[in-house]
């Protein structure tokens, strides 16, 4: 059954063939948190050279946990092949974590978790990933640290915070650290994510989409 516009209107082949395609790849991330992982991503697709800005699209779709699979299949039906869907969220006091990063496995989606908090992850900038076991006080610490390092406050909803990050810390410091946490917790013999803290696996979507660049 042919596609409809936003008219309602079926479209034909021939209309569909004129959507251009990316062709370094069209991410879709699904979270959720209110503004956190968009300025985030949004600031990496804005810190991407023009030339590989163009060819590649990083869509931030926010909703409710229990609605992050659900969402990225919905829009991934469509022109499916062309979208790379990730979920990307929080341990905090998501009930059924394990579950909902095994459910997105088995579904195609691949996951960026953070445990206990998405600030985990962009600790590793400054060149640690301390052992912090609730995101309260994730966040607080490293509010102190992002305030001491930029000389500003920090704001989950700041736009320039992905900009400042590369700009006072190191990216690949930070993939590397994170790349170290998560063998660490797998050599312990840590299976499950909720188990395995401080630890995020946000590098692997980070370093894949930075890697388009070296392409």
């Amino acid at each position: 059954m042919a596609k409809k516009d936003r008219t309602g209107n079926r479209k034909t082949r021939e209309q569909r063939k004129k959507y251009k395609v990316p062709e370094l790849g069209y991410y879709l991330i699904v979270t959720d948190t209110e503004a956190t992982e968009r300025c985030f991503f949004t600031g990496l697709h804005q810190a991407l050279p023009e030339e590989i800005r163009n060819k590649l699209v990083i869509k931030v779709v926010e909703t409710k946990t229990r609605t992050m699979i659900d969402k990225c299949l919905e829009i991934t039906a469509y022109d499916a092949q062309y979208r790379i869907p990730w979920i990307v969220f929080d341990r905090d006091q998501v009930q059924g974590f394990d579950e909902i990063i095994e459910e997105a496995k088995r579904k195609s989606i691949q996951v960026g978790w953070s445990n206990p908090c998405f600030e985990i992850w962009m600790y590793a900038y400054f060149g640690t990933m301390p052992a912090i076991q609730d995101s309260w006080t994730c966040c607080s610490d490293f509010g102190r640290v992002y305030e001491s390092k930029t000389g500003q406050k920090y704001s989950k909803a700041d736009d320039q915070m992905y900009e400042k990050l590369c700009k006072v810390g190191d990216e690949e410091k930070a993939i590397q650290i994170a790349q170290m946490k998560l063998k660490q917790c797998e050599r312990e013999g840590k299976r499950k994510p909720s188990e395995m803290c401080p630890c995020t696996t946000v590098h692997e979507l980070v370093g894949e989409i930075k890697g388009k660049i070296k392409l």
